[in-house]
């Protein structure tokens, strides 16, 4: 029962629930690339590799950040601050998905097995980014945008330049509302000397600039219409995630921070699965209004 709790703990350290953000952009990376529904195989690898990534990337920024969590009145609750998972025990989790994600990736081809190590690296990067940088927030999107890149190499077993407007439609995404996110600890940064767009330039600067970024955004998934040929779904998919953009911009304001948590977690999981299913249906009944 206490390896069981643990693992509990752990997952719950971990947001594990959140995977949700990443996952559905791997499997449209995977869809685009397999020109449709990727073989089972192809699936369940890149599944147990997503998770597996997301579980590192989400243990090491635990175990690193630990010591300000423990300092922030927004953070002091979280698992290894109160003592409920120590971090040794939060390490050998980490360590755990590590190997599950290396496993995933021997499994899926040569290529994914040596660029394994980069993902990892950048994942390790993000928790010290913040104590150098005010680019933080783009380092944590560079390594989302390694969902359907990654995807696109477990498919294709190659590198190819076609699939970066999606990796970095993510990436401008992630980096948009992970600016949003940290308006929440603006003040604890700047008493901490830690670095975010927020802590540096204010709220109101950086909205605009998180508008910016979702506006790149939307451009880039626009883009990928002409390079892989999608159609009427896809170009619907984009335009509803434009509008939960627009609805998750509205929800934040200068003076009123309070929904924060609602268009950080809920408007983004429904924009990545949107954009998935609307993928997956182009695939499915191809037709074309363009």
């Amino acid at each position: 029962m206490s390896i069981l709790r643990k693992t509990s703990d752990f997952l719950r350290l971990i947001k594990f629930s959140h995977s949700v953000f990443a996952l559905p952009f791997a499997f449209t990376g995977a869809l685009i690339a397999a020109k449709g529904i990727p073989s089972l195989r192809h699936i369940i690898w890149i599944t147990v590799a997503m998770v597996g990534a997301r579980t590192v990337a989400m243990g090491l920024n635990r175990i690193i950040d630990s010591k300000i969590d423990a300092l922030n009145p927004r953070t002091k609750d979280r698992e290894i601050p109160k003592g409920i998972i120590k971090k040794s025990e939060a390490f050998f989790y980490t360590l755990l998905a590590l190997a599950v994600f290396i496993l995933a990736a021997y499994k899926l081809n040569p290529l994914c097995l040596m660029l394994s190590p980069m993902a990892v690296f950048v994942v390790a990067l993000y928790p010290y980014a913040k104590r150098f940088t005010s680019l933080s927030h783009l380092i944590l999107g560079l390594a989302l945008s390694f969902a359907p890149f990654g995807a696109w190499v477990a498919i294709k077993g190659s590198l190819d330049t076609a699939i970066l407007p999606l990796s970095f439609a993510v990436m401008f995404w992630v980096a948009g509302f992970d600016i949003f996110y940290a308006m929440q600890d603006m003040e604890f940064d700047r008493r901490h000397t830690l670095f975010s767009i927020p802590s540096r330039f204010g709220i109101k600067n950086s909205i605009r600039l998180a508008k910016f970024f979702h506006l790149i955004t939307i451009l880039l998934l626009l883009s990928l219409i002409p390079i892989f040929n999608m159609r009427g779904f896809y170009l619907a998919g984009v335009l509803i995630a434009a509008a939960l953009l627009v609805y998750e911009h509205m929800l934040v304001k200068p003076d009123d921070l309070s929904r924060i948590d609602m268009a950080f977690f809920n408007m983004n999981g429904y924009i990545s699965i949107t954009l998935f299913l609307f993928t997956l249906m182009d695939c499915l009944f191809p037709f074309n209004i363009l």
